[in-house]
């Protein structure tokens, strides 16, 4: 086979891929389990340094509170140890979150206005 039948059959199936991607893709179906809820709110915490200025992730714990068929709850704990410091017998709530299974969105709890939140780091920082 020679070199432009080589790039002819490489264009060739970079076009099939991209044109059948969406095809194949499908509506998404599937749901986050717990691991991936809680990885997906890691994720967004981690991109958008939410806590970067107040205490490293390193710090903290995640605890569910609260299953449903529509979401997960997290509660964002201090970590008291040896290296974060602080009684190792007291962990307090940080901060609360949804992780909702079919869409992926996250939601906080505004603590002041006692109410939930689209996740903006904006207003959590």
């Amino acid at each position: 086979m020679n070199t432009s039948s080589r790039g002819l059959i490489t264009v060739i199936i970079a076009l099939a891929v991209v044109l059948l991607a969406p095809v194949n893709a499908g509506p998404k179906t599937h749901s986050l389990n717990e691991d991936a809820a809680l990885n997906t709110l890691l994720r967004a915490l981690k991109h958008d340094r939410v806590y970067a200025k107040r205490i490293s992730l390193d710090c903290v714990t995640f605890d569910t509170e609260e299953k449903t068929d529509a979401f997960f709850q997290f509660a964002l704990r201090e970590n008291h140890t040896a290296k974060c410091g602080g009684d190792p017998d007291f962990a307090p709530v940080i901060d609360r979150y949804r992780v909702y299974r079919a869409s992926g969105k996250i939601e906080w709890l505004n603590a002041v206005e006692d109410n939930w939140q689209r996740y903006d780091s904006a207003k959590i920082k």
